[in-house]
């Protein structure tokens, strides 16, 4: 294949291109540099939502496209680019198959995202390849999948960071989360660092979710839930910060608050529905 490697013709505009990733390629297995999920998500991002692509399929990543969505600065970039995209050719991502049928037994796929790359050194771009296992998780997504803005992750320099606000981008219609710690340490593919549920909060938690406050458009807040003495779940509240912030509840809602419309309508979210308000409360306080 002849490359044009001329960078001033390659340079694309991300500043509004949106990420659309399959839920089971959010909820995958894999553990990823922050500058490797920007290489991965500006190339997601030059697919269109419902665009039937092949693995033959390259996407070009410029210093310049990096620059552009995250404000460093591009001499700093040129090494980084190349680095970034060689350890990610041989990085590996596992996503959970669930059954859609009686007889069928979960599977789990481990493949690989990349199927080449292509660059000149120095030349400032990277082009790469998706392998043919991921197309499915990244094209022509009708259903189960997650949308959002490439530049409300960019600047994010915790890879954490980044895949925490996937995960609650992923509810974003409900405004809370709770995951279990034992799975997120799995999908972080880190089970068997920080066994300090201490060290597990300042090393990933804490900074990942400063880092969400501080620069990107969602606000959270969190909470913790044991089981016996132990911390086994994380409670995520959140919403974008651009819409009025729903009323903490300090106490758990009866049964009777759950069916009272002035209650619902005081602690509703701007365009959520009736049921989308129950269901919501019923999830945040374990209903």
């Amino acid at each position: 294949m002849e490359i044009n490697w001329n960078i001033e013709n390659m340079d694309t505009n991300l500043t509004n291109a949106n990420v659309v990733k399959s839920n089971s390629m959010i909820e995958a297995s894999y553990r990823l540099s922050a500058q490797e999920q920007r290489i991965l998500l500006a190339a997601i991002s030059q697919i269109q939502q419902g665009e039937k692509v092949t693995d033959q399929n390259m996407y070009t990543i410029s210093v310049h496209d990096i620059s552009e969505i995250t404000g460093l600065t591009p001499r700093s970039l040129y090494k980084e680019l190349e680095d970034a995209a060689l350890r990610l050719k041989r990085r590996e991502i596992r996503i959970p198959d669930e059954p859609n049928g009686k007889g069928r037994k979960a599977q789990v796929l481990i493949t690989c995202w990349l199927q080449s790359i292509q660059y000149v050194p120095n030349s400032g771009a990277v082009q790469i390849r998706f392998s043919h296992d991921i197309l499915p998780y990244v094209s022509q997504l009708t259903e189960q999948f997650t949308i959002y803005k490439l530049k409300d992750v960019a600047k994010l320099s915790s890879s954490y960071a980044i895949r925490l606000y996937e995960l609650l981008m992923q509810w974003n219609c409900t405004g809370v989360r709770t995951v279990e710690l034992k799975w997120l340490k799995s999908i972080f593919l880190i089970e068997d660092k920080y066994p300090r549920i201490k060290d597990f909060k300042n090393r990933v938690l804490e900074p990942a979710i400063q880092q969400i406050n501080n620069t990107t458009n969602l606000w959270i807040e969190w909470d913790q839930k044991k089981t016996g003495r132990k911390v086994t779940h994380f409670i995520f509240t959140f919403g974008l910060k651009n819409e009025d912030k729903p009323k903490k509840l300090k106490k758990k809602p009866t049964k009777s608050d759950l069916q009272d419309p002035k209650f619902l309508s005081k602690h509703g979210r701007p365009g959520e529905s009736t049921p989308e308000v129950i269901r919501r409360l019923k999830e945040q306080f374990e209903i």
